[in-house]
């Protein structure tokens, strides 16, 4: 990078806030996806005003800017896929405020999901969406990537929280996209552009979400199932019985035999498990939920269903079902964690389809699935050090692609499309839709510097 460059970077953040060593380079060169690519230099912000300088000053250079939360992409959405400028934005990590009388908090962008969750805990509310790195991932990666995870079937994703953004373009002007209300229609809602949008239209650096109400009561039982597909039915069955569950999970065998290995948990080792959770404010309300549900299970072939009898017992299932993809790792060289969607009348067919996938291919893929909203993760496990196994492992991945749109799915419901399914979005959207996805990107950063080579955009 040019020294005038650096120089001029050095003087916005600070000598301590800049780095270009070979080391912090390594580090900066890739996420949870297992790709890479080194960036030329890396930041740290702690200010709007810093970041704004800094994108004014990138795009009158050219220079790529990738943000960076904490790194748990899954699909390379933090990889500077063009080299440039890493731009951290872990050291903006003030909650701002907490107003429960609007239901409401203001945080920046670099706040861990699980802090701002503990730190709510004693007004009685918190922030729902419920991403399985929620120890370590950031509420400005949430926001880039729309991110749910357990508690998608009942609650949504960030997106359904998200009222208003503070937003630096490439150009270093400073946007405000919604408003601090519950409701809000003066004007385009820009606020749901930006959510999911993996950085490539703006830098979020402070963010206002709706918080609810934290349930009084749950209750957690699970049911296992001779077949995959016979648990796929059983998942339509209660998401058409009136009830909507706080939490469906599903576990394939693999998934539980790899658990067993891994923990003293000792689940049954059965073709499927499903996890469920009913919330609400009393104990009555949730029993009664759960007892919809068990007659759904009971009348959809679950050969056992058992309630989870203590609050620590069903703390240590949900533990388990968090640690799985980590459990996975431990089986092979690699794993790559897909996140395809199907309409939930579909869950069955498709469970079903990414069995045979895995016995004609010979690859191992455990299923693991918020299978309350059709969210849907099949876990390739493979030898990343062996190429023909590699080649293999990307023919399974197109299949499953292409399985979850004919069955009117979608790529990704949560971790987002980053690298590793840009080239993958034209086997979902048409023309024009890329079209216009790409004429956005023009306007709102036409020198390309914001992100570039994500969202399958042509930059």
């Amino acid at each position: 990078m040019d020294k005038k460059i650096i120089e001029s970077l050095v003087s916005i953040v600070g000598e301590d806030n800049f780095t270009d060593t070979l080391i912090d380079l390594v580090s900066f060169s890739y996420d949870s996806s297992g790709l890479n690519n080194r960036p030329e230099a890396a930041i740290w912000v702690q200010t709007t005003e810093q970041v704004a300088a800094v994108l004014k000053l990138a795009n009158a250079h050219k220079i790529p800017v990738t943000p960076r939360g904490a790194g748990t992409s899954l699909t390379g959405s933090a990889v500077p896929r063009q080299g440039g400028l890493v731009m951290d934005m872990s050291r903006m990590n003030k909650i701002l405020a907490i107003s429960i009388e609007d239901r409401q908090v203001k945080v920046q962008p670099g706040v861990v999901f699980d802090d701002l969750n503990h730190t709510l805990a004693d007004t009685g509310f918190f922030f729902p969406p419920n991403p399985a790195s929620g120890k370590v991932a950031t509420i400005g990666g949430n926001v880039a990537t729309n991110a749910g995870g357990v508690k998608g079937a009942k609650y949504g994703t960030t997106r359904d929280y998200v009222l208003d953004l503070e937003v630096v373009l490439a150009d270093g002007s400073i946007l405000h996209t919604g408003a601090k209300t519950m409701k809000c229609v003066s004007g385009y809602d820009l606020t749901r552009l930006f959510v999911g949008s993996e950085g490539t239209l703006g830098v979020v650096t402070e963010i206002s979400l709706k918080i609810d109400p934290l349930p009084k009561a749950s209750v957690t039982c699970t049911a296992t199932f001779e077949s995959l597909p016979q648990a796929g039915k059983a998942v339509s069955a209660i998401m058409r019985s009136g009830i909507v569950p706080s939490v469906l999970e599903l576990m394939d065998s693999p998934s539980l035999q790899a658990v067993n290995k891994a923990t003293d948990l000792d689940l049954p080792e059965v073709a499927a498990m499903l996890l469920v959770e009913t919330d609400g404010f009393t104990q009555h309300e949730v029993d009664w939920q759960m007892g919809i549900i068990i007659e759904a299970l009971e009348g959809n072939g679950a050969i056992k269903i058992a309630r989870a009898s203590t609050t620590e017992e069903a703390e240590k299932l949900w533990a388990a079902r968090k640690a799985i993809y980590g459990v996975l790792t431990r089986l092979n060289y690699n794993v790559l964690a897909e996140d395809i969607v199907v309409p939930i009348s579909k869950v069955a067919s498709m469970l079903e389809a990414v069995m045979g996938v895995s016995e004609r291919s010979g690859v191992m893929i455990a299923t693991v699935a918020h299978a309350g909203d059709g969210n849907i993760h099949p876990v390739i496990v493979y030898d990343g050090t062996d190429p023909e196994e590699v080649k293999k492992v990307k023919q399974v991945e197109g299949e499953l692609y292409k399985l979850a749109i004919a069955l009117g799915g979608t790529l990704t419901g949560e971790h987002g499309v980053g690298m590793s399914k840009a080239g993958y979005m034209g086997l979902e959207h048409d023309p024009v839709f890329m079209k216009v996805m790409n004429g956005l990107k023009d306007f709102f950063d036409p020198n390309a510097i914001l992100n570039p080579g994500k969202l399958g955009l042509d930059v």
